[in-house]
């Protein structure tokens, strides 16, 4: 279709956003359809792990607007968060720059003022900006949203509404994690919250993002709906309650390397709180695609989804029983691959699913892509615009997650996963094993023999080439990307560069939780 031409406002704004953004950024075309780019919608879920949606292959779990979402775009089976933990993961994907970058590594870190989000570029582009939900950032800074509707909103509503009649039954205390045993914060009970449907701050988050996309928009809109399900404790209304038997669900198996990796917090868990808990997961998930099918209605209604970039994810992974962990906190698969599902219809076709590697730091470039923007540094994802296109079917040769809390990175290419953890230090998270420190730890786990990730193989000779390729690039990466370069060791020993480089860089002193 016709692209319109470029006017002096465009010049401005592609000036404006350098400038913001401290390095050059072009607008290659200002509108796509009409005269008016797309709008975007972005939902995101708090710990949602691949695979438990019915759309990765999962038959057990109910979660059929997801379903519906991926059926009309496409599905990405190797998507990647950059770190697995809900600041860092968000902050990164929200700016299209890597954590280590942003310095926001530690869950704790609030998004530094100076960076540039996707709703600060596109409200200077012209659109309405709208986050309602769960953002992390950590201050009372908005970073480009006219409207925010949170927590504090949500209570301020609560308090208006009528006493409900008392919930009968068990219900879940108050969520005290790591202060109660596993089995309490973890709700291995699978009891709800002491609440129904309608007073549930999920199910009110869904209706003001309906409201808002129902409402008449004379510029195109940037909303993110983002829920805090099914993070534990695994909220859910009392109407879900036994919606999934727990005895209907098998205990992944512990590996014969594991004992030393698993925290203490999850050793005394016994089977059945370990079904417990996966069923109130998958019972958590159900309630929150519950809410992403009111957001995905009300686009319906609105007319507008035709026109409408919407994008599924989840900020990162989570373990359910495997390797003996309950969390998300490290490099195994299950925490670090997301479910990312993009949705253009005319551009995207239908019904597509890619094996291509992919990072959520790509997110962002996409969507200006789609939008008609061509923005350059200093983002350092990479579009994934060819994909969508059907011009290829790879995109990166290898994805890079790091969780700084724990000094850990990994690397991983096609069939190789390399993760390096400084073990200097015990860990303050919550999830300490109570075992030895083992400094300079370095796995292998050979992905094609051994998917599970059950046996380190770094030690076997015969891989010794493919250890130090993948060290090699892990090494680049990190110096390259490195907040302050300059502090970077120049010792070409990789080790003493990657003792450095894991450790938090964040910019300022943790602050306030959003």
């Amino acid at each position: 279709m016709p692209r319109p031409r470029r006017t002096m406002l465009w010049h401005g704004l592609c000036w404006a956003l350098a400038f913001l953004a401290g390095s050059a950024c072009t607008l290659a075309s200002a509108a796509v359809r009409r005269g008016q780019p797309p709008n975007v919608l972005v939902i995101c879920s708090d710990d949602h792990a691949a695979y438990v949606t019915g759309a990765y292959d999962n038959d057990q779990v109910r979660t059929p607007n997801i379903d519906r979402l991926a059926a009309g775009g496409i599905r990405f089976l190797r998507a990647y968060c950059n770190a697995p933990v809900c600041t860092a993961s968000r902050q990164s994907f929200l700016t299209g720059r890597y954590p280590r970058t942003i310095g926001v590594t530690l869950l704790q870190t609030p998004l530094p003022e100076s960076e540039v989000t996707m709703a600060e570029t596109l409200r200077l582009a012209g659109f309405d900006t709208a986050s309602i939900g769960k953002m992390h950032f950590n201050s009372n800074l908005k970073h480009g949203f006219d409207l925010r509707v949170d927590m504090p909103e949500y209570r301020q509503w609560l308090k208006t509404q009528p006493p409900e009649q008392a919930i009968t039954g068990s219900v879940q205390p108050k969520w005290r994690p790591f202060r109660d045993p596993a089995r309490v914060w973890l709700n291995a009970a699978c009891v709800p919250e002491n609440a129904t449907d309608e007073r549930m701050h999920g199910t009110y988050f869904a209706r003001q993002a309906a409201e808002y996309l129902e409402q008449p928009h004379d510029k195109p809109y940037f909303l993110m709906v983002s829920f805090y399900e099914p993070h534990s404790p695994f909220r859910f209304p009392d109407e879900y309650r036994g919606r999934y038997d727990p005895q209907s669900f098998e205990v992944p198996p512990v590996g014969p390397e594991d004992d030393n990796q698993i925290p203490a917090e999850f050793r005394d868990l016994t089977d059945d709180e370990k079904r417990g808990i996966i069923a109130a997961y998958y019972t958590s998930v159900e309630f929150m695609d519950k809410n992403v099918g009111i957001v995905l209605d009300a686009l319906e209604r609105s007319g507008q989804a035709d026109n409408t970039i919407v994008v599924y994810l989840g900020d990162h992974g989570y373990m359910l029983g495997q390797h003996g962990r309950f969390e998300k906190h490290c490099s195994y698969e299950e925490a670090v691959r997301v479910p990312l599902v993009i949705r253009y219809p005319g551009r995207i076709g239908a019904g597509r699913l890619t094996h291509a590697m992919v990072e959520l730091v790509d997110v962002v470039p996409t969507i200006y892509h789609l939008c008609g923007y061509n923005a350059t540094a200093p983002l350092q994802g990479r579009s994934l615009i060819a994909l969508l296109d059907g011009k290829t079917s790879k995109h990166r040769d290898h994805v890079i997650v790091e969780y700084a809390q724990n000094d850990e990175v990994m690397i991983r290419d096609n069939d190789w996963k390399l993760v390096y953890e400084r073990g200097a230090r015990r860990r303050t998270d919550g999830y300490d094993t109570e075992r030895p420190l083992v400094p300079h730890q370095f796995r292998l786990y050979d992905l094609f023999q051994d998917p599970a990730e059950m046996h380190n193989v770094v030690d076997d000779p015969k891989h010794a080439d493919t250890v130090k390729r993948l060290k090699d690039l892990l090494v680049a990466h990190l110096v390259q990307t490195a907040r302050q370069v300059d502090q970077v060791p120049t010792e070409a020993d990789p080790l003493t560069i990657l003792e450095y480089c894991v450790q938090p860089h964040d910019v300022a002193a943790p602050g306030k939780r959003d």
